[in-house]
């Protein structure tokens, strides 16, 4: 599986996951009446908030998780594609090694044309 198929797998996954808690959510949302039955009044802190300390924890938090996919899913794209290119690359480089050794006459031609077809497979 390539890279892109990987990527947009995730990307559903996490948009699956983003619908069904916001589902999940949208009953207690919903509620009825001001602040019906609510035992802690408007918010969980009863309508005082949390002042600066809380939105610079929560811009802190979020960018740690946004920053931490963005690495993540730069990561698997760079490993994938290295991974693509290493098969290409030691294929090409036996083939270098065998034509030296073949050339400084370490091995001889019946060997070689084995060994050649072996890689080429």
């Amino acid at each position: 599986m390539n890279y892109k198929n990987r990527l947009q797998k995730g990307l559903m996954w996490f948009l699956a996951v983003l619908v069904l808690s916001n589902l999940h959510l949208s009953p207690a949302l919903a509620q009825s009446g001001r602040y019906g039955n609510w035992h802690m009044g408007r918010w969980m802190t009863g309508g005082w908030g949390v002042g600066w300390f809380g939105m610079l924890f929560n811009l802190l938090f979020w960018g740690l998780i946004i920053v931490s996919l963005v690495f993540l899913i730069r990561w698997l794209i760079q490993t994938t594609i290295d991974k693509d290119q290493s098969g290409v690359n030691l294929g090409s480089n036996a083939m270098e090694i065998l034509k030296e050794r073949y050339a400084r006459g370490e091995i001889n031609r019946g060997e070689f044309e084995s060994m050649k077809k072996d890689l080429l497979q």
